[in-house]
Order: C-alpha cells, then sequence, then structure tokens
C-alpha cells in the first residue's frame, strides 16, 4: 500500500515530487505511487552532474521487471547532484520513495514553476481517478 503523500513538496501528473528547499534548489523523486506501478526498480539511469533540462523534459530514467519509464523533470534547472547509491541500489526507490530513493537535486531555473504543480491533496485526487 502507498504511503501517504507528504504535504512539504509539490507532484506533477507525471508522478514525480520536487522538495523544494526555499534557496532555488529542489531534490526530485518519484512518488511513492509511481514506484508501486512499476513494481521492482532494477535500475537507474542518472543524468550527470550539469546537465540543463526544461520542465517536463526527460531527467532519468527508471527500469523496473515491468517496464522502462522516463521521469520527467517537474521543474526546470541544472542537475547539481544525483544520488549516486541508486546505482548500485535501485530498489532504494521502492523502498523510500519519498527519502533515501531521491533522485537527482537541481538548481531551478524559474522556482515559479513550483506554483503549477499540484499540492499532496490535489495528488492524492488525481491518484485516486486513475485507481477507478
Amino acid at each position: 500500500m502507498a504511503k501517504p503523500n507528504p504535504t512539504d513538496r509539490k507532484y506533477s501528473k507525471e508522478h514525480e515530487w520536487a522538495l523544494d528547499h526555499g534557496d532555488g534548489t529542489a531534490t526530485v523523486g518519484i512518488t511513492d505511487y509511481a514506484q508501486e506501478m512499476l513494481t521492482d526498480i532494477v535500475f537507474v539511469e542518472l543524468p550527470p552532474v550539469g546537465k540543463k533540462v526544461e520542465q517536463t523534459a526527460p531527467l532519468a530514467v527508471v527500469e523496473s521487471v515491468k517496464s522502462v519509464s522516463d521521469v520527467f523533470a517537474p521543474v526546470g534547472g541544472e542537475v547539481i547532484a544525483v544520488n549516486l547509491p541508486l546505482e548500485s541500489r535501485p530498489e532504494l526507490i521502492n523502498q523510500d520513495a519519498f527519502g533515501e530513493g531521491w533522485i537527482v537535486k537541481l538548481k531551478m531555473d524559474n522556482p515559479a514553476e513550483l506554483d503549477g504543480l499540484m499540492a499532496a491533496a490535489a495528488y492524492d485526487a488525481l491518484i485516486r481517478e486513475e485507481k477507478h
């Protein structure tokens, strides 16, 4: 069963989350619902540090026993850090999608893009719709 979606971050329709650190940077990952739909994650292709991405552009690739999925940037910016432990332990996303399973940290080009993302309650409603 998926864990409750934390209210301290924003969510995209593609099931990514962005945690705003208030200093122009954000941590990005996929939601618990997304990892649950993917099932067992076996590989994560991380972007290089320094890569520039636009909002909604592919940011990383997550491969599960079921499928290969792009992870899209919920906000545009420059990759300033990647979660290297995912290279040897991709299952961290399954175990802790909102914590140890983070994927990248971005220096946002435009933090106002966060305003276009959903709060946890709206994202919860989206998931309920998808399940029915």
